[in-house]
């Protein structure tokens, strides 16, 4: 059966979170899949950046380990396979397949039946691949999705998340963690009231920053201990990085594992020795311009091109509309109510809304006014 390759949690070279870093998330996920709530959908929402790809790593992991997970289909954009979604149903019932024999049993009847299942439509997929064999088999089982919005998708609201409303109470058996920005798509997809009723929603950047900010400290400091460890052409003596390094690092983060990935990576360059690298990062607390070069701006680059991606050709207004508002976001010194840019900038509340409709992945955007 055609798969996706290198899309389950074991292919690729994806790295899970630091042992002892974001354990009161990974707690509470735990406790999702081991409850009896009504809550079989967990959406792990995030800003960019907020390490929601590396969460679901480590819970695949374990969850594998302890003999729980079904399939996963981690998403990316960067492959073409992994972000088509036809792909997604077929690989999971492969995956599925080779975890439970009697699934595959089940699937070997559909494949003998419709030889060219995969052609046909994502709710034919869904239906025959899918809920037919574990409504048949009635495994207890968890399936997870990364980084959906990773899949090109022309519905207004998620195609999957659409399907899985319509059939998900035919399978009950069945846990889904999935992943992804709260881009217009998913958020639509998840505010369907058949998975409203039954999702559980974590927002990673509404978790309690100390609590984020504790784990960036100790991401530093083991993965820049290991580096000073692991370089025999450099002496770096003890208590390398120093504390004053290390506040302005975390203050830098912000909270945003992927800026603290990219620094790591920067600095064990072997092009410099790391304490320049370090000290090059750390002189100017304010600026983030190397980091950026560096690898961050190219997950906001993502971002903005799919924003302008979905804005008509020729619509100058509209492109108008997102220099004003977006620049006044980015430029003003307190952050503003959606109304209180309205305000300012004389455009009309709905348009401001649809403006940002978006740049949830990238900006807190309030749901009122």
């Amino acid at each position: 059966m055609h798969h996706a390759e290198n899309a389950g949690h074991r292919c690729g070279n994806r790295q899970g979170c630091l042992r002892g870093t974001r354990m009161d998330v990974l707690r509470g996920i735990e406790r999702w899949l081991m409850g009896e709530q009504d809550q079989r959908i967990f959406w792990l929402n995030g800003l960019a950046g907020t390490g929601k790809s590396t969460i679901a790593q480590t819970f695949a992991e374990t969850s594998f380990a302890d003999g729980k997970l079904g399939a996963s289909f981690f998403c990316s954009r960067d492959f073409k396979d992994r972000s088509n979604l036809q792909a997604i149903f077929p690989t999971l019932a492969f995956q599925l397949a080779y975890q439970y024999p009697s699934f595959r049993k089940q699937v070997l009847q559909v494949l003998k039946a419709c030889p060219d299942v995969r052609h046909e439509s994502l709710c034919s997929q869904m239906e025959k691949l899918i809920v037919g064999p574990l409504k048949a088999t009635q495994i207890p089982t968890l399936i997870i999705i990364d980084a959906l919005d990773e899949c090109k998708d022309e519905q207004p609201a998620s195609a999957i998340l659409s399907i899985l409303s319509c059939y998900v109470d035919q399978i009950p058996n069945v846990k889904f963690f999935i992943t992804g920005w709260p881009e217009p798509q998913i958020r639509s997809g998840f505010h369907l009231e058949s998975l409203a009723l039954i999702t559980e929603v974590l927002k990673l950047h509404e978790v309690k920053p100390e609590a984020v900010g504790r784990d960036i400290e100790l991401f530093f400091q083991m993965e820049l201990s290991s580096l000073a460890r692991n370089r025999s052409d450099c002496d770096l003596t003890e208590g390398w990085p120093n504390s004053s390094d290390m506040d302005i690092l975390c203050k830098k983060a912000a909270g945003f594992f992927i800026y603290a990935s990219t620094v790591v990576k920067f600095v064990a360059s072997e092009s410099d020795p790391p304490t320049e690298r370090l000290a090059f990062i750390t002189s100017l607390p304010e600026s983030t311009t190397e980091e950026g070069k560096s690898g961050v701006d190219q997950l906001y680059i993502k971002v903005l091109q799919q924003v302008f991606c979905d804005i008509p050709a020729g619509n100058s207004q509209r492109h108008l509309h997102f220099r004003f508002v977006v620049g006044t976001a980015l430029l003003i010194f307190n952050p503003f109510s959606i109304k209180g840019l309205s305000e300012l900038l004389e455009i009309n509340i709905p348009h401001i809304c649809s403006t940002m409709c978006s740049l949830h992945s990238l900006l807190l955007v309030p749901d009122g006014e």
